[in-house]
């Protein structure tokens, strides 16, 4: 039989549309599958890890089942790199082939916005800028969100995850191992999956405007951190604004860098700063708030007036 017309139409869809299938929709199936998988995987690869080195020491017969949170505690540089791991394979490379459903594979890096696009040295110097000067904000937002009661329990584990970082932080050589696994990987493989492919999915389901704010509030509660909700949400949706802005999927990375490198060089020279309890009772200095937002606001003006300015697509693109 003849192909018709609209038979080379069904073809050129992606996958999702061309089974009734929403872009959203399959977009926060794979996030809650991605982090499933992640948490499953990143704590077997640390499980593995710690018995290898526990078995290797030759203090195998000391182990006692009932001590595996101390015993992660004290090799907690496996459970970042088994972290990293989980990160890698299904934050990064599973979500990459998963846009396979969305897009089709030749337009994947667009889809993604995994291009350079114009301007992008200057875009990535105001993502960074961006990010230092924000900061004030989302320290004003934890402190809003310390008014926002919380499980205990959540609370507890929260609290138990900071002084573990904490006491890595002020060990000798800690430093460079947390940032390559809490600055660089989750600022690729992060972003790849919520500002790459969450957002590009609800823009293409809703809009541009729902998936900027959309894939922020999920980046959010994807930490299950309900005691820092408001502040992770605010930083997923400048992240996602500053994609939209840039065209490009890089100068964001490089925020998330910056934002999560400064927390632990912070935790390493500053602790007690970085590690204080935020009450509302420690609210920040209003003049450093007003300075952080009117900082902000003028350089995402920039960034927007460059992206006004771009008149070239890279070669290829079919998305904007």
């Amino acid at each position: 039989m003849d192909s018709t017309p609209a038979d080379y139409l069904s073809i050129d869809k992606p996958w999702v549309e061309r089974n009734g299938f929403s872009h959203a929709a399959m977009a926060l199936l794979w996030v809650i599958a991605a982090f499933l998988l992640f948490q499953i995987v990143a704590g077997i690869f640390a499980v593995i890890f710690v018995f290898i080195r526990i078995f290797t020491s030759g203090t195998i017969e000391n182990v006692d089942p009932t001590m595996a949170v101390e015993m992660m505690t004290q090799n907690l540089d496996l459970v970042f790199y088994a972290n990293s791991i989980g990160q890698i394979v299904f934050l990064g490379f599973a979500t990459w082939l998963f846009c396979k459903l969305h897009t089709p594979k030749s337009k994947r890096t667009s889809f993604l916005r995994l291009r350079s696009g114009n301007n992008l040295g200057v875009m990535i110097g105001l993502a960074f800028g961006v990010m230092l000067t924000i900061q004030p904000v989302i320290w004003f937002l934890g402190w809003l969100n310390s008014f926002i009661p919380a499980p205990e329990m959540m609370e507890s584990m929260q609290l138990q995850q900071m002084e573990m970082l904490e006491s890595y932080l002020r060990s000798d050589g800690g430093v460079w191992i947390a940032l390559l696994n809490i600055a660089v990987v989750p600022a690729v493989c992060e972003e790849v999956l919520f500002r790459g492919y969450v957002l590009r999915s609800f823009e293409k389901s809703w809009g541009i405007k729902a998936g900027i704010i959309v894939s922020g509030i999920i980046f959010g509660m994807y930490h299950l951190q309900l005691t820092n909700v408001l502040p992770l949400a605010a930083i997923g949706i400048l992240l996602a604004y500053i994609t939209w802005a840039s065209q490009s999927l890089y100068p964001a990375m490089v925020a998330h860098f910056v934002n999560n490198g400064a927390s632990i060089l912070m935790g390493k020279f500053y602790p007690d700063t970085t590690f204080a309890e935020v009450t509302p009772q420690t609210g920040p200095p209003v003049w450093a708030v007003v300075a952080s937002v009117a900082i902000s606001a003028y350089l995402i003006y920039v960034m927007i007036n460059y992206r006004k300015e771009a008149q070239t697509k890279p070669k290829g693109a079919s998305y904007d």
